[in-house]
Protein backbone atom coordinates (compact mmCIF):
# COMPACT_ATOMS: atom_id res chain seq x y z
CA UNK A 1 0.00 0.00 0.00
CA UNK A 2 1.09 3.27 -0.93
CA UNK A 3 2.18 5.92 1.82
CA UNK A 4 -0.36 8.64 2.29
CA UNK A 5 0.85 12.06 0.98
CA UNK A 6 1.60 15.19 3.46
CA UNK A 7 -1.20 16.17 5.60
CA UNK A 8 1.00 19.18 7.20
CA UNK A 9 1.34 22.24 5.41
CA UNK A 10 4.83 23.30 5.57
CA UNK A 11 6.43 26.77 5.27
CA UNK A 12 8.33 27.45 3.44
CA UNK A 13 7.39 24.38 1.57
CA UNK A 14 10.35 23.38 -0.76
CA UNK A 15 13.33 24.89 0.81
CA UNK A 16 15.21 26.24 3.83
CA UNK A 17 17.46 29.49 2.93
CA UNK A 18 20.58 30.09 4.69
CA UNK A 19 21.63 33.59 4.24
CA UNK A 20 25.16 34.08 5.42
CA UNK A 21 27.94 35.40 6.55
CA UNK A 22 28.37 31.74 8.14
CA UNK A 23 30.35 32.71 10.41
CA UNK A 24 28.27 32.84 13.56
CA UNK A 25 25.20 30.72 13.75
CA UNK A 26 22.26 31.26 10.89
CA UNK A 27 18.39 30.37 11.67
CA UNK A 28 15.74 29.49 9.60
CA UNK A 29 12.30 29.61 10.37
CA UNK A 30 9.87 26.96 9.24
CA UNK A 31 6.62 26.97 10.20
CA UNK A 32 4.40 23.39 10.34
CA UNK A 33 0.40 24.08 10.45
CA UNK A 34 -1.98 20.92 10.98
CA UNK A 35 -5.21 21.75 8.86
CA UNK A 36 -7.04 18.55 10.66
CA UNK A 37 -9.50 18.08 13.14
CA UNK A 38 -7.07 15.61 15.10
CA UNK A 39 -3.42 16.00 16.53
CA UNK A 40 -0.28 14.78 14.48
CA UNK A 41 2.72 13.63 15.66
CA UNK A 42 6.14 15.09 13.34
CA UNK A 43 9.46 14.52 13.64
CA UNK A 44 12.11 16.32 11.49
CA UNK A 45 15.48 14.68 10.40
CA UNK A 46 18.63 15.88 7.81
CA UNK A 47 21.38 14.30 5.92
CA UNK A 48 23.99 16.63 7.86
CA UNK A 49 23.05 16.02 11.65
CA UNK A 50 26.15 17.59 12.50
CA UNK A 51 26.28 20.95 11.07
CA UNK A 52 22.45 21.48 11.78
CA UNK A 53 20.69 21.88 15.46
CA UNK A 54 16.53 21.59 15.13
CA UNK A 55 14.08 22.93 17.96
CA UNK A 56 12.11 21.29 18.37
CA UNK A 57 12.65 18.26 16.25
CA UNK A 58 9.97 16.86 17.35
CA UNK A 59 6.28 16.72 18.94
CA UNK A 60 2.69 16.73 18.68
CA UNK A 61 1.02 19.36 16.56
CA UNK A 62 -2.74 19.97 17.88
CA UNK A 63 -5.72 19.82 15.95
CA UNK A 64 -6.08 22.85 13.71
CA UNK A 65 -2.56 24.80 15.23
CA UNK A 66 0.87 25.41 14.43
CA UNK A 67 4.28 24.82 15.54
CA UNK A 68 7.68 27.26 14.46
CA UNK A 69 10.42 24.99 13.83
CA UNK A 70 14.02 26.58 13.93
CA UNK A 71 16.50 25.44 11.98
CA UNK A 72 19.76 26.60 13.43
CA UNK A 73 23.34 25.96 11.24
CA UNK A 74 26.38 26.13 12.67
CA UNK A 75 29.17 28.45 11.35
CA UNK A 76 31.48 26.85 8.37
CA UNK A 77 34.14 28.18 6.02
CA UNK A 78 31.57 29.15 3.27
CA UNK A 79 32.77 28.08 -0.95
CA UNK A 80 30.18 30.15 -2.67
CA UNK A 81 31.42 27.46 -5.47
CA UNK A 82 30.34 24.51 -3.79
CA UNK A 83 26.19 23.60 -4.04
CA UNK A 84 24.58 22.74 -0.79
CA UNK A 85 23.60 18.87 -0.74
CA UNK A 86 22.26 19.31 2.52
CA UNK A 87 18.06 18.02 2.89
CA UNK A 88 15.35 18.00 5.30
CA UNK A 89 12.85 15.26 5.79
CA UNK A 90 9.28 16.28 7.50
CA UNK A 91 7.83 12.95 8.99
CA UNK A 92 4.37 12.95 10.52
CA UNK A 93 1.83 10.33 11.26
CA UNK A 94 -1.51 11.01 13.21
CA UNK A 95 -1.12 10.51 16.65
CA UNK A 96 -2.70 7.42 18.18
CA UNK A 97 -5.58 7.89 20.92
CA UNK A 98 -4.01 6.13 23.01
CA UNK A 99 -0.72 8.54 23.06
CA UNK A 100 1.85 7.16 25.17
CA UNK A 101 5.99 7.04 24.89
CA UNK A 102 6.81 9.20 21.55
CA UNK A 103 9.81 6.87 20.39
CA UNK A 104 7.55 3.75 21.05
CA UNK A 105 4.71 5.30 18.72
CA UNK A 106 7.18 6.01 16.12
CA UNK A 107 8.69 2.47 16.32
CA UNK A 108 5.10 0.81 16.11
CA UNK A 109 3.98 2.78 13.66
CA UNK A 110 3.23 1.13 10.17
CA UNK A 111 4.88 1.80 6.69
CA UNK A 112 1.63 3.21 5.05
CA UNK A 113 0.57 5.39 8.32
CA UNK A 114 3.85 7.21 7.47
CA UNK A 115 3.71 10.56 5.29
CA UNK A 116 7.08 12.76 4.65
CA UNK A 117 7.84 16.11 3.02
CA UNK A 118 11.41 17.25 1.59
CA UNK A 119 12.89 20.24 1.66
CA UNK A 120 16.54 21.14 0.30
CA UNK A 121 18.98 23.47 1.53
CA UNK A 122 20.53 26.93 -0.33
CA UNK A 123 22.96 28.87 1.38
CA UNK A 124 22.87 32.59 0.22
CA UNK A 125 25.11 35.57 0.68
CA UNK A 126 23.91 38.81 1.43
CA UNK A 127 24.08 41.53 -1.19
CA UNK A 128 26.05 44.82 -1.66
CA UNK A 129 23.19 47.08 0.15
CA UNK A 130 22.49 44.69 2.64
CA UNK A 131 26.29 44.80 3.76
CA UNK A 132 26.01 48.73 3.62
CA UNK A 133 22.20 48.94 5.90
CA UNK A 134 24.19 46.73 8.21
CA UNK A 135 27.78 48.60 8.57
CA UNK A 136 25.90 51.41 8.90
CA UNK A 137 23.59 50.22 11.94
CA UNK A 138 27.00 48.86 13.63
CA UNK A 139 28.12 52.61 13.16
CA UNK A 140 25.52 53.90 15.11
CA UNK A 141 25.27 51.66 17.72
CA UNK A 142 29.13 51.93 18.09
CA UNK A 143 29.55 55.76 18.48
CA UNK A 144 25.96 55.74 20.41
CA UNK A 145 27.75 53.71 23.05
CA UNK A 146 30.79 55.49 22.85
CA UNK A 147 29.18 59.09 23.02
CA UNK A 148 26.63 57.25 25.89
CA UNK A 149 29.81 56.52 28.05
CA UNK A 150 31.76 59.42 27.35
CA UNK A 151 28.60 61.35 29.02
CA UNK A 152 28.82 59.63 32.36
CA UNK A 153 30.74 61.39 34.85
CA UNK A 154 34.20 59.86 35.18
CA UNK A 155 33.56 59.08 39.28
CA UNK A 156 30.03 57.17 38.00
CA UNK A 157 32.57 54.70 35.19
CA UNK A 158 35.29 54.52 37.87
CA UNK A 159 32.54 52.49 40.00
CA UNK A 160 31.86 49.83 38.01
CA UNK A 161 34.33 46.70 38.70
CA UNK A 162 35.74 44.36 36.47
CA UNK A 163 32.95 42.19 36.93
CA UNK A 164 30.25 44.19 36.18
CA UNK A 165 31.64 45.27 33.26
CA UNK A 166 32.32 42.00 31.79
CA UNK A 167 28.56 41.34 32.41
CA UNK A 168 28.00 43.87 30.89
CA UNK A 169 29.66 43.20 28.03
CA UNK A 170 28.64 39.55 27.48
CA UNK A 171 24.80 40.95 27.87
CA UNK A 172 25.79 43.61 24.40
CA UNK A 173 27.01 40.28 22.55
CA UNK A 174 23.80 38.72 23.71
CA UNK A 175 22.02 41.25 22.40
CA UNK A 176 23.86 41.39 19.26
CA UNK A 177 22.85 37.82 18.56
CA UNK A 178 19.35 38.71 19.03
CA UNK A 179 19.62 41.64 16.75
CA UNK A 180 20.85 39.40 14.56
CA UNK A 181 18.41 36.37 14.96
CA UNK A 182 15.85 39.01 14.00
CA UNK A 183 17.45 40.19 11.18
CA UNK A 184 16.85 37.04 9.68
CA UNK A 185 13.51 36.67 10.43
CA UNK A 186 13.18 40.02 8.63
CA UNK A 187 14.68 39.25 5.60
CA UNK A 188 13.09 35.29 5.94
CA UNK A 189 9.33 37.67 5.62
CA UNK A 190 10.57 39.87 2.96
CA UNK A 191 11.74 36.59 0.56
CA UNK A 192 8.31 35.68 1.34
CA UNK A 193 6.61 38.53 0.28
CA UNK A 194 8.53 39.76 -2.53
CA UNK A 195 7.59 35.80 -3.70
CA UNK A 196 3.84 36.51 -3.42
CA UNK A 197 4.00 40.04 -4.81
CA UNK A 198 5.74 38.19 -8.05
CA UNK A 199 3.06 35.69 -7.88
CA UNK A 200 0.72 38.21 -8.11
CA UNK A 201 2.33 40.58 -11.01
CA UNK A 202 2.64 37.38 -12.87
CA UNK A 203 -0.74 36.60 -12.57
CA UNK A 204 -2.08 39.89 -13.59
CA UNK A 205 -0.13 41.61 -15.98
CA UNK A 206 3.19 42.18 -17.16
CA UNK A 207 4.72 45.75 -15.73
CA UNK A 208 7.18 46.90 -13.57
CA UNK A 209 6.97 47.18 -9.89
CA UNK A 210 7.64 49.90 -8.31
CA UNK A 211 8.51 50.04 -4.49
CA UNK A 212 12.55 48.01 -4.29
CA UNK A 213 13.92 51.34 -3.38
CA UNK A 214 10.64 51.52 -0.74
CA UNK A 215 11.72 48.13 0.61
CA UNK A 216 15.51 48.98 1.35
CA UNK A 217 14.34 52.14 3.03
CA UNK A 218 12.28 50.04 5.22
CA UNK A 219 15.00 47.62 5.57
CA UNK A 220 17.29 50.13 6.51
CA UNK A 221 14.82 51.26 8.96
CA UNK A 222 14.14 48.10 10.88
CA UNK A 223 17.89 47.95 11.48
CA UNK A 224 18.18 50.82 13.11
CA UNK A 225 15.51 50.79 14.88
CA UNK A 226 16.73 47.77 16.41
CA UNK A 227 19.93 49.22 16.83
CA UNK A 228 18.60 51.96 19.10
CA UNK A 229 16.78 48.98 21.11
CA UNK A 230 19.99 48.06 21.98
CA UNK A 231 21.49 50.66 23.03
CA UNK A 232 19.02 52.06 24.87
CA UNK A 233 18.83 48.58 27.01
CA UNK A 234 22.46 48.74 27.20
CA UNK A 235 22.49 52.38 28.62
CA UNK A 236 20.02 50.97 31.34
CA UNK A 237 21.56 48.12 32.45
CA UNK A 238 24.57 50.71 33.24
CA UNK A 239 22.38 53.30 34.92
CA UNK A 240 21.13 50.25 37.05
CA UNK A 241 24.35 49.17 37.73
CA UNK A 242 24.88 52.70 38.93
CA UNK A 243 22.22 53.19 40.92
CA UNK A 244 22.68 50.28 42.96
Amino acid sequence: MARQEQILLLDPPHELKFRGPFTDVVTANLKLANPTDRNVCFKVKTTAPRRYCVRPNSGVIDAGTSINVSVMLQPFDYDPNEKSKHKFMVQSMMAPPDMGDMEGVWKEAKPEELMDSKLRCMFEMPSDSDKTHEGDSNKILSSSLLKSESSLPKSASASLDDGEVKKIMDECKRLQLEVQRLREENRQFRDDDGLRRRKNVAASAPMSAPGSGTALREEGLTTRVLAFCVLFFVIGVIIGKLAL
